[in-house]
């Protein structure tokens, strides 16, 4: 295979039979952690060994052709099965490839995804109500469960800020690339001259984190409760059931009043808290390995944006791959895969060259 060790493919297929026969072996389910860890490696290398034999007979069958070819001269229907065997190796490769790209750690994990307008003013928490209803259909077009958790509305019905979890098979590896600060370009209704406007907010993508993966000390935790404000009944106003939770060696402050006891606002903000202190913990790890990073959500400046949408041309460019499509209607009618799926492709582009 070109420009991929060839003893790396060994290693895997003897490993793949090391563990089956480690699995086989009675003695194994007297340890049941053991057992658990041997047959999720034995998954995990199964599709891998399937698409190694598969390459490696493809390769065979292509050698043979070339053979026959070098045997019999110019045989036109020798030449037609050299090429058929050649397209079937190309094939086999990509699956391979594939297969042996690093995979993401947390797929399949839940997401809070957080929208908030940036700069621009109502125009910018307008833009960010425009974003959430387009994350939600885009949700709902993959199946993916989309609950709001928090949400604060602006004046004019835009968002200053809103908190959403959303889960699904393939939510993170598509939300992920939602993180960062998107520009909108265009005419805001509070503009009474009809000139164009340029506003921003921003979207963080966390991977929600779970007591034991983040644990938190309580004698760390500063926990107040206050009045909740704003529409949800009457409790909101007569009981103290808002919290708000502060990590005091972070400084990192999470508040929470959308539910109605107090017991479930603080569940809620809990989990907020344990994924922020993830991704944060992940970003100073990443720092020193990689020297410093920008941080997710940058500052929502309009030059530091990854996506623009100019509603005047119905034009959407994400800056990072350099797309640009003329679909903005669709883009935010909930048709995101236009966006997404170039994403992933470079993004897997980017892994193969790494593996190789």
């Amino acid at each position: 295979m070109s420009q991929l060790s060839s003893a790396r493919l060994d290693a895997l297929t003897r490993e793949y039979g090391d563990v089956g026969m480690r699995l086989a072996d009675p003695a194994v389910y007297d340890d049941r952690e053991r057992q658990i860890s041997l047959a999720k490696r034995h998954s995990e290398l199964e599709p891998i060994v399937a698409s190694i034999d598969a390459w490696r007979e493809a390769e065979g069958e292509l050698a043979a052709a070339r053979e026959l070819i070098a045997e019999g001269g110019g045989d036109p229907e020798l030449a037609e099965m050299a090429r058929d065997a050649e397209a079937a190796v190309t094939v086999a490769e990509e699956d391979l490839r594939a297969q042996l790209m690093p995979k993401d750690p947390d797929a399949g994990r839940p997401v809070l995804l957080e929208v908030r307008g940036a700069e621009g003013g109502e125009e910018a928490n307008l833009f960010a109500r425009e974003l959430l209803d387009m994350y939600r259909t885009w949700a709902a077009a993959h199946g993916w469960r989309f609950e709001v958790i928090s949400a604060d509305a602006s004046d004019l019905g835009g968002l200053t800020g809103a908190l959403v979890r959303i889960s699904g098979p393939d939510a993170w590896s598509r939300l992920k690339f939602e993180a960062g600060p998107h520009r909108v370009q265009r005419v805001p209704v509070t503009e009474a001259q009809g000139r164009v406007h340029t506003s921003s907010a921003v979207v963080t993508a966390l991977v929600e984190a779970d007591a034991v993966e983040v644990n938190l000390d309580p004698s760390e935790l500063r926990v107040d409760t206050y009045r909740a404000s704003g529409a949800g009944g009457q409790h909101v106003n007569k009981t103290e059931s808002a919290v708000r939770i502060t990590h005091e060696p972070t400084g990192l402050v999470v508040a929470m009043q959308d539910e109605k006891s107090q017991t479930q606002n603080r569940e809620r903000a809990m989990v907020v808290l344990r994924s922020r202190l993830l991704a944060l913990r992940r970003a100073e790890q990443d720092a020193e390995t990689a020297g410093a990073k920008r941080a997710q959500g940058g500052g929502g400046g309009r030059s530091e944006k990854i996506r623009t949408y100019n509603y005047k041309d119905n034009r959407v460019t994400d800056h990072r791959i350099g797309l640009t499509l003329y679909s903005l209607d669709k883009v935010l009618a909930g048709e995101l895969d236009l966006v997404s799926d170039p994403l992933l492709s470079e993004e897997r582009a980017r892994l193969l060259t790494s593996e190789t």
